[in-house]
């Protein structure tokens, strides 16, 4: 091996600055001449709405597969697809995007982009929402605010991160590079606790337009990041009455007077009983006066003459009638006059 081959292939361990723009070598059939030594396999069930589908479209996943000697299996009676490896299989990993594949596919994916999996530098990332948000109301408007008007919001975020997303269900499936599943990952969980996805795309926007600078690369963008506020208001319903907090003491409360401690102050306790059961009686029977007085007033209120204006006052609308009066007299005579010249 010469010199410039050992530089080739000698591998870096000093710590990555940004992992995203690190160059991955492609991996060739002369990486693994001698193939794989068990055979793998995975399998997916899929819904039955997608029988048909899947039924029409399996000629070409089989075509597909065939080209990096992978099986694929579909039993319309359990339901379910299966992909296996087989003795040409030279790539390690194809397996595993086979399986992302016919999941993609069993989730409404349809065949054209779920084959982009099997390439190198394309993921797949299917989001459970279906558990972030209790209510199912609130779950089928945030889902539908994913998508957008004419499904605008979802194009837009296709359009920044370069992915396809699918939203089906109580899933968001995604495909496409994986810088750019991990920002619709992000969009899609913030949008399900209640987060705008438009506040997700403004950013995306601005840092799209950041990285054309390239006196930008090295500083911080977080100055040009728009910043939201939170301003829902509770919809806790408030109490009528609100108590006022009392100011803070580091001193307890006094302590209550005790029935002693009252007789003691108003004198009680130094009287014999005879002399506080004459009170008693006395209290006893200023209570029942008020009482009887109360009653009486109350059976007396029907008797009670209603109050009568004064005579004046009386007299005084009785001229103002009378002056309001129209003069019947002269009306009379007003109209007379009038005939006479309309015959004449």
């Amino acid at each position: 091996m010469s010199d410039s081959e050992a530089e080739e292939t000698k591998i870096s361990t000093e710590p990555v600055d940004n992992a995203w723009a690190m160059k991955i070598p492609t991996f060739k059939q002369e990486d693994n001449p001698h193939g794989m030594v068990e055979e793998s396999s995975f399998a997916t069930l899929f819904p039955k709405y997608r029988e048909r589908y899947l039924k029409e479209v399996w000629p070409l996943v089989e075509q597909c597969l065939e080209e990096h000697h992978l099986k694929a299996e579909l039993d319309l009676m359990e339901g379910s697809m299966v992909v296996k490896t087989s003795r040409k299989t030279w790539d390690p990993y194809i397996i595993i995007k086979a399986r992302d594949m016919i999941k993609l596919m069993a989730r409404s994916v349809p065949f054209e982009q779920a084959k982009r999996v099997l390439q190198d530098d394309i993921g797949c990332d299917i989001i459970k929402i279906g558990n972030l948000v209790h209510k199912k109301e609130k779950f089928v408007k945030r889902r539908q605010r994913l998508i957008g008007p004419n499904g605008a919001t979802l194009k837009s975020i296709e359009l920044l991160t370069d992915c396809y997303v699918l939203v089906q269900g109580n899933t968001v499936s995604a495909l496409g590079p994986y810088k750019g599943l991990q920002q619709v990952r992000d969009i899609v969980l913030e949008t399900m606790n209640n987060v705008h996805p438009i506040y997700n795309i403004k950013a995306l926007m601005i840092k799209r337009e950041l990285m054309k600078d390239p006196r930008l690369a090295n500083e911080d963008w977080s100055r040009f990041l728009p910043k939201f506020k939170n301003k829902n208001i509770s919809k806790r319903k408030q109490p009528k009455v609100k108590k006022q907090k009392k100011e803070y003491t580091p001193f307890p409360p006094s302590q209550p007077e005790s029935k002693i401690d009252k007789q003691l102050a108003s004198g009680e306790y130094f009287l014999n009983q005879e002399q506080k059961q004459a009170k008693r009686n006395q209290e006893r029977s200023e209570k029942q006066k008020e009482a009887s007085k109360r009653q009486d007033e109350r059976r007396n209120k029907d008797f009670v003459p209603p109050t009568e204006e004064p005579a004046s006052s009386s007299r005084k609308k009785v001229e103002e009638s009378s002056s309001s009066k129209v003069d019947v007299k002269a009306l009379k005579a007003k109209l007379i006059k009038a005939n006479k010249k309309a015959r004449s």
